[in-house]
């Protein structure tokens, strides 16, 4: 029997532990007593696919401020016609999404306004995108030169004598809201762009299905897709790196990548050996800006960065050079996409004649000009803006543990922003007037508490929606940048369409069919186990993951779709990929035979019994199971 609605918030038991959860997020995060009726009236998706794991009172930043400059866009910005922003809420730590469709009776007025502001864009594409990058940089270089040091012990002579009348705490407070301002600045700047990739890209969707109404995602996905895209390039750069250590003779220095954890030891050895220089220059000149790349996905502080962890880019620069000196390709095949991109454009083109014609070449133009931003900004805002906002944010919380206000170095994540505001404070006037701040008395305790909380909730997963769906949900921006379809909801509340001989059913998001076995990923430390020609179960992948996509068979995941990262680097070295099964990394254990059909979107699990024995599965796994997108 099919449910026919989720669990209401005040259902859902809390943790043992975590008791008072909600008082570790800012009010107006939680859901109100004084309002549930209303919102219980509404449904609301877990967005896991950026959120996987349970919030520290400081990560909410990344959601607010994400879902915030989402939504000003939708509302504010472009007044697109049908699609306003998006409630959000934190409940038991994680984050879930409520759309708000725009009054029937508001559409028309705004439709000329949006055309009018959309056409603007459209029409100065290339010379926008390009103010983008500058507005973006300039940014990044700001938060480059804050710093948090240490109160001095009295104020320097020269302000004395050059009546500056302040004694420098303001500096320090100055610096953090200047910091978080900055971090929201760039947050803003990453939707000016994104929407509009997004509308091209669903305008030419719907037109493909209205005139082609048996293409498959799959097809129009290729269509629009960029190649040569700076997604890519820091992987990209690692394959150069390789490329020139074979050319150079430089192998021996990588010969065990599992020792490779000594950065400075191999990188001196790799100087000191001829032909080393000209390599340390060229790895030099990669990692700024290209080791900006997290191995998360930029949205928490635990997250880490290649150019603080070099024993990550090292690693995979390793396994290319014993990929290469074992005679395999590591590049991707880019001249087989474009020839393959080219055969479906033209296929699909020739079945149109006249106005439909041209229809297809301008709608498909636009969405293949506006489309590649989609992928590309997520290097410049979750990986480059976050990777240096993190990093200062540890600097500050470094600083104020040596002033005792805590224990760990990174105990900052356990205050929310405004509450490290106030210690901020406590601790300029404690200084200020010579006395002990309080904070040292307050915040050891307070945050050993709120520790257990979020210790306490990580222990349960979050349900995947809460209250009644809608019969038929066609907002456009849920559909697309979430992959929240009817169908979706189907499956997660039981009703999904079963798979013939037993498997699990997703997203068909990359083609073709491999057996092989299976290689589970939970954690992105777990990226060294991958062994050649396994495939790839995970939660989610991140972009950083792309030096194992040359190992792999295949790819499957539990959460994403047509647009996810995974979808979109398989189509790039056509692999088979599965996305959006719901459940896969829970289901599947390392050492099962698969079977993946990306064609189709079903998985079968060869083996049920232990790794390498036992008969085919007959097993039905429902799960969210529709396209989706794997960064806001």
């Amino acid at each position: 029997m099919s449910l026919t609605s989720f669990p209401k918030p005040s259902e859902l038991p809390v943790p043992a532990g975590a008791e008072g959860w909600e008082k570790i997020y800012p009010y107006y995060l939680v859901f109100q007593e004084k309002l549930k009726e209303q919102e219980d009236a509404k449904f609301w998706f877990c967005d896991s696919q950026h959120w996987p794991t349970v919030y520290k009172p400081f990560e909410t930043i990344g959601g607010e401020f994400a879902v915030k400059c989402l939504g000003q866009y939708n509302a504010r910005h472009l007044m697109i016609p049908n699609a306003n922003g998006i409630e959000f809420r934190v409940h038991l730590g994680y984050l879930y999404m409520s759309p708000i469709p725009v009054p029937e009776d508001q559409i028309a007025a705004r439709v000329p306004l949006f055309e009018q502001r959309v056409g603007h864009y459209f029409q100065n594409w290339d010379e926008l995108l390009k103010q983008w990058h500058v507005k973006v940089k300039g940014t990044i270089a700001e938060m480059e030169t804050i710093s948090f040091p240490k109160l001095p012990d009295m104020v320097p002579m020269e302000d004395i004598v050059s009546g500056k009348g302040k004694d420098g705490s303001e500096k320090l407070l100055e610096s953090y809201d200047r910091l978080i301002q900055l971090a929201y600045q760039n947050w803003q700047y990453h939707f000016e762009f994104l929407n509009l990739g997004y509308i091209a890209y669903l305008d030419f969707f719907n037109f493909c299905k209205q005139v082609f109404p048996n293409v498959p995602d799959q097809s129009i996905a290729t269509m629009v897709q960029g190649v040569d895209m700076e997604l890519f390039r820091p992987d990209d750069e690692l394959k150069g790196l390789a490329k020139l250590a074979v050319e150079l003779g430089l192998q021996t220095h990588f010969s065990n990548s599992n020792n490779m954890d000594d950065v400075d030891a191999t990188l001196g050895a790799i100087a000191a050996a001829p032909g080393g220089d000209r390599w340390i220059a060229q790895y030099e000149g990669a990692k700024d800006p290209w080791f900006n790349f997290t191995v998360g996905n930029g949205f928490y502080g635990h997250d880490k960065y290649w150019n603080e962890h070099q024993e990550i880019p090292l690693g995979y620069i390793a396994d290319y050079i014993r990929r290469l000196d074992e005679g395999q390709e590591i590049m991707r095949p880019v001249e087989a996409l474009i020839v393959e991109r080219d055969r479906i454009i033209e296929e699909y083109r020739d079945l149109l004649e006249g106005e439909n014609q041209a229809l297809f070449d301008a709608k498909r133009g636009l969405a293949a000009t506006a489309y590649p931003y989609v992928e590309n900004h997520n290097f410049y805002i979750e990986h480059w803006t976050m990777g240096v906002f993190w990093r200062k944010i540890r600097e500050l919380s470094r600083m104020m543990q040596a002033e005792g206000f805590w224990t760990e170095p990174d105990d900052l994540l356990y205050l929310g922003r405004n509450e490290v505001r106030d210690a901020l404070f406590d601790l300029v006037t404690g200084w200020g007037v010579g006395a002990k701040p309080i904070g040292p008395d307050f915040w050891p305790e307070e945050i050993e508490r709120r520790r257990g909380i979020v210790d306490a909730l990580k222990t349960a997963r979050p349900a995947p929606a809460l209250n009644t769906p809608p019969e038929s949900i066609t907002e456009p921006f849920t559909r697309m940048l979430w992959g929240i379809t009817t169908e979706q909801v189907q499956q997660w509340l039981g009703a999904g369409v079963a798979v013939e001989g037993g498997g699990l059913r997703g997203m068909a998001a990359s083609p073709g069919v491999v057996e092989g076995l299976a290689r589970v990923v939970t954690d992105a430390d777990q990226l060294s186990d991958v062994q050649q020609g396994e495939i790839l179960v995970a939660t989610v992948t991140a972009p950083s993951w792309g030096p194992i996509f040359g190992k792999i068979k295949a790819t499957v995941t539990d959460i994403g779709g047509m647009m996810s990262h995974a979808a979109i680097v398989c189509r790039e070295y056509g692999l088979p990929a599965v996305t959006g099964t719901g459940s896969a990394s829970t289901t599947i254990k390392t050492g099962q035979r698969l079977r993946v059909d990306g064609t189709k979107g079903t998985v079968q699990i060869l083996d049920l019994e232990e790794p390498g024995h036992g008969e085919p599965a007959e097993l039905l796994v429902t799960g969210p199971g529709a396209h989706s997108h794997s960064h806001v």
